[in-house]
């Protein structure tokens, strides 16, 4: 089985991709090959801060590997968070006031559509290729739902009355914006 590192600190993602490619692919984490830093996301796009974390893993420990940057992009926001959708509320805040500022912002808003998008970057035999998997939906006005991290408990996909919260795993891992660039990913690897 083909073994790639991901470029992640955060395990909630780590965890997702993990289910997402069972069976397939061996995911490493960055604890797998003793990285311990924090890699600074300093892009303004998705793609900039996808590209800074695997060329740095690339550059610092020689592996091929992949990383990704998510965006929640609000249409009547004008597409924040985006870029910025963990720190939305600022720097040292956490899910629930990402959230919190999010609902707030929507407050009597009659466009609540929305979407989660995905971009990963690979190095690959040191050439690099970007994948992107978007998920559309709707902010929803309350929380609803502990499953999932980040803006789950806001974010119903289109086609569901439930959001991501509360959807089971198997059904989101199935239909997000992570899961659809990573099938994009495997398929370039050529792995069924």
């Amino acid at each position: 089985m083909k073994k790639v590192v991901f470029a992640t600190n955060n395990k909630h993602k780590l965890d997702e991709i993990r289910k997402i490619t069972t069976g397939r692919i061996e995911i490493l984490s960055l604890s797998d090959i003793n990285c311990n830093e924090d890699i600074e996301e300093t892009g303004t796009t998705l793609e900039e801060n996808a590209l800074i974390k695997v060329r740095y893993i690339k550059n610092k420990y020689g592996y091929d590997c992949f990383g990704d940057d998510t965006g929640l992009e609000v249409v009547a926001l004008n597409g924040e968070p985006g870029v910025y959708s963990s720190r939305y509320a600022g720097e040292q805040c956490n899910s629930q006031d990402n959230m919190n500022k999010l609902i707030s912002a929507l407050q009597g808003a009659d466009n609540r559509n929305a979407q989660f998008r995905t971009v990963i970057a690979a190095i690959l035999n040191d050439k690099e290729h970007l994948f992107e998997g978007v998920v559309k939906g709707e902010i929803t006005t309350e929380k609803r739902g502990s499953n999932g991290f980040g803006y789950d408990p806001v974010f119903m996909p289109s086609g569901y009355n439930q959001t991501f919260g509360e959807l089971s795993d198997e059904i989101k891992n199935g239909i997000s914006h992570r899961a659809v660039a990573m099938e994009k990913f495997i398929a370039f690897l050529g792995i069924k």
